[in-house]
């Protein structure tokens, strides 16, 4: 009777290692491709960067506001019983740029 115990615990911690290092994985996807958008990377190479980075079957996307780049990264939930999700924002070199002439 332990030894079952054992086995699906032993099972749910390994499952949550990865699920923690799942979430790792987006943040720094994230981070990564919010550095790259704000250096005025090509839309092209942000997306490669940020999917390198991100877990496999990581959604990826990109938005422009208010001199801010910001950059989504979500696993959809088949892989997990729920989504992960990270997000991260840089100032916009451009704008700065702009801004100061």
């Amino acid at each position: 009777m332990v030894i079952p115990v054992l086995v699906g615990l032993a099972g749910l911690l390994l499952w949550g290692l990865m699920a923690a290092a799942a979430e790792i994985r987006c943040v720094d996807a994230a981070r990564a491709g919010a550095r790259a958008a704000a250096r005025s990377e090509s839309g092209a190479d942000v997306l490669r960067v940020t999917r390198t980075e991100a877990p496999s079957g990581a959604r990826v996307s990109v938005t422009r506001s208010a001199g801010f780049v910001r950059v989504s990264v979500t696993v959809p939930p088949p892989r997990f019983p729920f989504g992960l999700k990270a997000e991260a924002a840089a100032w916009d070199e451009d704008d700065a740029e702009e801004e100061g002439t």
